[in-house]
């Protein structure tokens, strides 16, 4: 990822990238006996102009857990087919880019489920989306979870939108 895109954790603060990656291999590092899930989740709000959130969490399940979170700006989202496009993109990218920098840390992703948190569910008007959505995030290889278990994007990172 560029080095000018930055993560917010409410306890350290401001993050790159990588440092956000050496957080979560910390944080596991630190008791690497217990078992881990790693949730990349994005929800946006707005029409037209749009304030999309991206977060990432690192559960250690039992025990807590830690998170951190981005919002960007995105012009010209006017459905909202749109807008979930957008949220489960920037879900997709920031995964991929994650297993990008933890793929040499073999031994920690051995220790953590990874699963996609996409903001849709089977009330309301995202439910005709549900096919095509998780069949697009099972098609990159990864777990996907709806609503009402969408914690990661419903939750974490509709709190900063």
């Amino acid at each position: 990822m560029r080095s000018d895109i930055y993560y917010f954790n409410p306890t350290i603060g401001q993050l790159s990238f990588d440092q956000v990656v050496d957080q979560i291999i910390k944080f596991i590092s630190d008791d690497f006996d217990k078992k881990y899930q790693i949730v990349v989740g994005s929800d946006s709000e707005g029409r037209g102009e749009i304030d999309l959130v991206n977060a990432i969490i690192i559960h250690r399940f039992g025990c807590g857990a830690r998170y951190f979170w981005r919002k960007v700006k995105k012009q010209n989202i006017n459905s909202l087919r749109q807008k979930i496009y957008e949220e489960v993109n920037f879900s997709i990218e920031t995964t991929i880019k994650l297993f990008e920098l933890l793929g040499k840390y073999q031994k920690i992703l051995s220790q953590c489920q990874t699963e996609i948190h996409v903001d849709i569910g089977e009330n309301g008007r995202t439910r005709e989306m549900i096919k095509e959505i998780t069949g697009m995030v099972h098609s990159y290889g990864f777990l996907v979870k709806t609503k009402p278990y969408s914690f990661g994007a419903s939750n974490v990172a509709d709190r900063h939108v």
